[in-house]
This record gives structure tokens, C-alpha cells and sequence, in this order.
């Protein structure tokens, strides 16, 4: 497996920017294994500094929903679910919204899933680097 952590990401690191106000940044969740949507809220939450889990959705056809709904600033998308995979969940949202920020992160990432992802303008994260996350969302902030 590739170690693909930040790729495709060009956006400034920090909360709030530099010397700038903090903003507030909404993630979706989605991934279909409980345990891991909870460890991911839990360390977005404990992150605080202007992050916020706006839903979760434990597969791809309610990630679409909850995502029309809410419109979160950034989506976090398991790689393997039992009916789309995240790959198809990513085209569908940027088919809508082609600007929407989207990390794949999954336990699951090869060179050619994550050329696949790169092209589309996803970044990629393993799931062996949950630790990551808030400062990926971060990055990946409309503001930053």
C-alpha cells in the first residue's frame, strides 16, 4: 500500500489561516463501520479549533442525502461500502458541486486508487493515520 497522506493537497496548513480569525469547518462522515465513524468524530471533535462533524452517513447513498442537506465544507469517504463505493460517491457530489472538498480515506489506498482519486481532486489519507485528519480538514478549509 502507498503511503498517500495530504496527496493532492496545495492548500496553507493552520486553523483559522495565518494571523486570521478562526472559521468554522463541517465534515461529513462516511464510512460503513460504526467504530469507525465514532473514532473519526472523536478526533475531530477533540481537535475543536473550529471543526465540526455536521452528519454521518454509513453508506453512499445517505453520505449523497446527508451531504444535499448539509453541504459541509469537507466530506470524509471510506473507499469500501457495500453499495457505493466512495470513488462513485465522489463523482456523484462533483457532478453537483465540482468545488466540493473531498479526502478519501481508507485502509485501502494504491497507486492506482490514488492516481484515480488525485485526477478527480481528491486528497487521499490512510485510515492508519486517523491522527491526521484535523489537520487535513484544516488544510482543506474553504479559508485556509
Amino acid at each position: 500500500m502507498r503511503d498517500a497522506s495530504y496527496s493532492g493537497v496545495t492548500r496553507a496548513a493552520g486553523p483559522g489561516g495565518e494571523g486570521g480569525t478562526m472559521s468554522s469547518t463541517k465534515a461529513l462522515i462516511v464510512d460503513d463501520e460504526e467504530d469507525m465513524r465514532v473514532l473519526l468524530r472523536m478526533t475531530i471533535e477533540a481537535a475543536n479549533q473550529g471543526l465540526s462533524v455536521a452528519a454521518e452517513a454509513a453508506n453512499g447513498w445517505e453520505a449523497i442525502d446527508l451531504w444535499r442537506e448539509h453541504r459541509p465544507d469537507v466530506i470524509v469517504l471510506d473507499q469500501r461500502m457495500p453499495d457505493l463505493s466512495g470513488m462513485d460517491v465522489a463523482a456523484r457530489i462533483l457532478a453537483e458541486a465540482p468545488r466540493q472538498r473531498i479526502i478519501l480515506f481508507s485502509a485501502f489506498l494504491n497507486d492506482e486508487l490514488v492516481h484515480e482519486a488525485e485526477t478527480l481532486g481528491l486528497a487521499c489519507l490512510g485510515k492508519e493515520k486517523v491522527r491526521e485528519i484535523p489537520e487535513l480538514l484544516w488544510r482543506l478549509a474553504p479559508d485556509a
